[in-house]
This record gives C-alpha cells, sequence and structure tokens, in this order.
C-alpha cells in the first residue's frame, strides 16, 4: 500500500468525496445522507469552495479519496470557516487528519484569518477530541439543521493571529480540559510553583481541570486561556468564592504559561486580562500567592502587585525542599 499524498481537490472528486462522507455518517445511527436534496455542492465541490472564495484539499492513496478538508471566508471580518473534514477509518491515527487541517489553518493564515470557526455533529465525539486537541474550544449555543439526520452541531473556535486572551465558559472550559491538562502536566514538570509535586499524573491534571469546569459553570471562578499563533499556550483562574463579607475581593491562581513559551508576555497578557475581568464584575480587591524567587514573582512586581509578606518554607519545592512563599495584593478598581 503506498503512502497518502495531499493536493488540490477537484470537481472530478465528487464520487470520491460522496462515499467517504457517506462512509463516516454509517458510523453513526441516524445519520442520513440525502447528497441532491441537502448537499448538492458536492457534486462540484471544488468550484463550490472557489466561488466562495476559499479552498479544498483531498488526502489520496492508490488512487482512492481517504481524506478531504476545506476552508472559506466567512461573513465576519477576519473569520474563516473550516469545513468539511473527515478521514476514511482505516487511515485514522497516521496523522493524516492533522496534515489536512493543518493545510487549511495555513491557507486561512495566508489569507489574513485571524481566527477559525467550525461546525460538528454533537455525535461526533472522535472529531470532538481532534479539535479539542488543536486548540478548538466550544463557544455559542448548539445549532439545529433541521435535516434528515435531525442533526445537532456544536461551533468550536480559537484565535490564529497572535497573543490573544479569552474568558472560557463552562462548556468552552470543559472542551479545553485536555490540552489544559497537557499544559498543567508540563508546567509541574518543569517546577512551575503549583499545588502538585511531579510527575502530575494525566488522570489527576483531568480531575481537576474537571473541577474547574464545575466551579466556573457555579459561577465560583473564571477561566482565562490564552492562545499565541493558534496554540494554546497558557491560562489563569479567578477565584470568586470569597467569604460573605469580603464580595470586593478574588484570588488569582494558577497562572500557567507552557516550558518554550515563557517571555513572550502571554504571562503579563494573561495578568492584565484578568485584572479588567475582576474590575469588570466588580472585584477590586485582587490577592495572588506564588514562590519566593519566581519569575511570578517577578512578574506579579513588574506590574504593579503589592508584597504583603513572606512566608518562609511556606512550601516545597520540586525537590521536596521548604521553600518561601511571598504573598501580594493589588487593587484594580481606579
Amino acid at each position: 500500500m503506498s503512502a497518502a499524498f495531499l493536493r488540490p481537490g477537484r470537481d472530478e472528486d465528487a464520487d470520491g468525496f460522496i462515499r467517504l462522507i457517506g462512509d463516516c455518517w454509517s458510523e453513526y445511527p441516524g445519520c442520513v445522507m440525502d447528497v441532491d436534496g441537502e448537499v448538492p455542492e458536492l457534486r462540484a465541490l471544488a468550484t463550490y469552495f472557489a466561488e466562495a472564495g476559499g479552498a479544498l484539499w483531498v488526502a489520496e492513496r492508490d488512487g482512492r479519496v481517504i481524506g478531504m478538508a476545506a476552508t472559506r471566508p466567512m461573513a465576519q471580518d477576519a473569520a474563516y470557516e473550516i469545513c468539511k473534514v473527515y478521514v476514511a477509518k482505516e487511515a485514522r491515527g497516521s496523522g493524516l487528519a492533522h496534515d489536512l487541517l493543518g493545510a487549511a489553518e495555513a491557507h486561512a493564515r495566508a489569507a489574513g484569518a485571524e481566527r477559525l470557526v467550525l461546525w460538528t455533529d454533537t455525535r461526533f465525539e472522535a472529531a470532538h477530541r481532534f479539535y479539542e486537541k488543536r486548540g478548538f474550544v466550544r463557544q455559542g449555543p448548539i445549532r439545529v439543521l433541521h435535516d434528515l439526520s435531525n442533526s445537532l452541531e456544536f461551533r468550536y473556535a480559537k484565535p490564529i493571529a497572535g497573543l490573544v486572551v479569552q474568558e472560557l465558559d463552562a462548556a468552552a472550559c470543559a472542551s479545553a480540559e485536555r490540552r489544559l491538562s497537557a499544559l498543567l502536566i508540563a508546567c509541574v514538570a518543569d517546577g512551575t510553583s503549583l499545588t502538585w509535586f511531579p510527575p502530575l499524573a494525566p488522570a489527576v491534571a483531568q480531575d481537576y481541570w474537571r473541577g474547574v469546569s464545575s466551579r466556573v459553570a457555579l459561577g465560583k471562578a473564571l477561566l482565562l486561556v490564552a492562545w499565541l499563533d493558534g496554540e494554546m499556550v497558557g491560562s489563569a483562574q479567578l477565584a470568586l468564592d470569597m467569604p460573605e463579607n469580603q464580595p470586593h475581593r478574588a484570588e488569582l491562581r494558577t497562572l500557567l504559561v507552557g516550558p518554550g513559551m515563557r517571555r513572550l508576555g502571554v504571562g503579563r497578557a494573561l495578568m492584565q486580562n484578568a485584572e479588567q475581568a475582576a474590575r469588570g464584575i466588580g472585584r477590586g480587591l485582587l490577592v495572588l500567592d506564588t514562590r519566593a524567587a519566581s519569575s511570578a514573582e517577578a512578574l506579579s512586581r513588574a506590574m504593579g502587585w503589592t508584597e504583603l509578606g513572606t512566608i518562609p518554607g511556606g512550601e516545597l519545592g520540586p525537590d521536596r525542599q521548604p521553600v518561601d512563599v511571598v504573598h501580594f495584593w493589588k487593587r484594580v478598581d481606579g
């Protein structure tokens, strides 16, 4: 069997597209394919995307279409939609889906896109995991298609240009759990001042982020995430569940910046956005704590936080030896 290769899609690939998508849909009970009634563009798909200002790619092996992906500009400024991402069952796990989506993302970037959007059926759970691995998060309400398959679709999106920080709601937070778990594991392994000793087990990291998702859903926390050129590289949280007599306070917690992504302004952007978010909800007094002599301590001082005091031996470092913990506060209500 020869290796698969990517090439631009052509209208004459129509039979291959129809077979590929039909095979993929057949894996899910209730998914019905009515080409001429619901997806007639498959008859001339390359022309369809070209006329929309987009592009189409095919993965071919031994003369057979085994994968596809497309992209096109959206009505919103600087947004591109990722469309028609399918890979034959026997080719999954080979990296082919990453190659196809990578080609679509590269095209969108070259065209000046600042963010990507896609819709995926709520039944396509493997696809959801794939998109989440690529840094996409759920955003907005579920879309109802009113088609023969009674389709409901999730909207996924991510920024792809420069450094962008966004607040995630509960659904987005849950969809980001896998990527955030990988980020947390990497930061713990790198010795970041956090709750855990290295190595951090994936199950522990995932359980932690499930708890964060629940706290966000209950209004007990805000989660901010940073992307750098389309890659999720950092996060920060605001804990909001303060005592009854302290409704004006919040705590900045779990500031994460991936190893290799530091000194690029990610931590500063996360802290600035956290301060703005706190001010926006009436939390004018913030506190945080961090390991002494850490990059987080230096950043806190540089951003105008005031030292409250130091607890000698307040935590154990990665080598299990006591290290000092510095507490800071900052007013952000002007």
